[in-house]
């Protein structure tokens, strides 16, 4: 016997039809859950390492003022030693003691502005790796946030596979902790 006009359905069909014709499937609201916390986790992602490149900048600009100090110390230090020398020439050669004492004037005068030069250049590294610090205090929390997006993205996953919707629920506590630590890191 032929059973060419008969439809046989099974329950699992007639539920299929159900959710498609009554309501928005979950899948889909957790698809759009989970592009939004994919772009904010970019977004996050870019501060972080925009984080660290400044605070990078600022560290080998430190090391660069604290090198050129470092210099300017030592040339300070040659300029010391010769008006040391002419002084030392002055006392032992009292024939050569006026143009010993105009050298050690020259040496003293060189070496006030050696000086100065360092010191300004030992604040500036010093200002630069503080920059560098403050650069960086955000990139932790930074971080973290973006770890806990991260955590909301997999929950929606799973929510999506498994349809449980109390994991979806889950997923959006993550994402509200990743959102806040994010606006935190920058107050």
């Amino acid at each position: 016997m032929p059973e060419e006009g008969f439809e046989i359905r099974g329950a699992h069909e007639e539920e299929i039809e159900e959710r498609a014709h009554h309501r928005e499937p979950l899948s889909q609201k957790i698809a759009l859950f989970s592009a939004v916390l994919a772009t904010l986790g970019a977004i996050v992602s870019f501060l972080g390492g925009h984080t660290q490149n400044d605070a990078l900048y600022y560290k080998n600009e430190a090391v660069l003022m604290k090198a050129r100090a470092s210099d300017s110390w030592a040339y300070y230090q040659a300029e010391d030693i010769k008006r040391h020398l002419a002084d030392s020439v002055a006392k032992i050669a009292p024939a050569s003691a006026s143009a010993a004492a105009a050298d050690s004037r020259k040496y003293a005068e060189r070496a006030r502005e050696l000086r100065a030069t360092a010191e300004e250049l030992d604040r500036k590294s010093e200002e630069a790796d503080a920059e560098s610090r403050r650069a960086l205090s955000p990139h932790t929390k930074l971080a973290i946030a973006m770890t806990f997006i991260q955590i909301a993205i997999a929950l929606a996953s799973i929510s999506a596979l498994t349809q449980r919707r109390w994991l979806l629920w889950g997923a959006g506590a993550s994402a509200v902790l990743g959102v806040v630590l994010s606006v935190v890191a920058w107050i």
